[in-house]
């Protein structure tokens, strides 16, 4: 701990590592496995991998997705957990987990595993939520214009700015091309 619990931001990769080990406890299951059952089954995600440390699941960068994988998960969350006319996440974990619990910086906040942030578009701001991954992987999910933007960038074992401009390079762009509803 660095600071009281509420007061101060820092990304802490080794705490998904231990959110991975709460789930295989409270589960039975790897985090992988577990997911596969009640996340990526239901949405249709049959080709993934997934990395396991001393046989958890890496919660902290060992999942790759394909874009259009990706995009479903962002697709779930900008429908309240809906897929399908099926309720796969309830609508409140949703709701809960995509609140800002913690200013993150001067542009971004923090949920449970979402950021969150705001993007100019024609003159005014629009929120997002993304989930935001190593080397400029990135779900960004816009609801006022119900747009879900997946990228998947080419700096994977880039820790550095580049890789997270590239991605929301990708993202800018998108928005920009996108025209706000009436």
């Amino acid at each position: 701990m660095t600071a009281p619990a509420g007061q101060e931001f820092f990304y802490n990769t080794g705490a998904l590592a231990l959110l991975s080990a709460i789930i295989r406890k409270a589960t039975g299951r790897p985090l992988d496995e577990f997911a596969r059952s009640v996340l990526f089954d239901p949405l249709g995600i049959t080709e993934f991998e997934w990395s396991r440390f001393k046989g958890d699941s890496d919660a902290g960068g060992g999942l790759r997705l394909r874009p259009r994988d990706m995009a479903k998960i962002g697709q779930l969350v900008l429908a309240g957990g809906r897929w399908n006319d099926r309720q796969i996440v309830s609508k409140a974990w949703i709701e809960a987990s995509t609140a800002s619990k913690l200013k993150a910086d001067d542009y971004q906040s923090y949920g449970y595993l979402w950021w969150l942030g705001r993007s100019r578009l024609n003159g005014r701001m629009v929120p997002w939520m993304g989930a935001l991954g190593r080397g400029g992987q990135s779900i960004r999910i816009v609801p006022e214009l119900d747009l879900v933007v997946a990228v998947t960038a080419g700096y994977y074992q880039d820790y550095s700015p580049e890789a997270f401009k590239l991605q929301f390079g990708v993202f800018r762009d998108v928005l920009q091309a996108v025209s706000p509803p009436v």
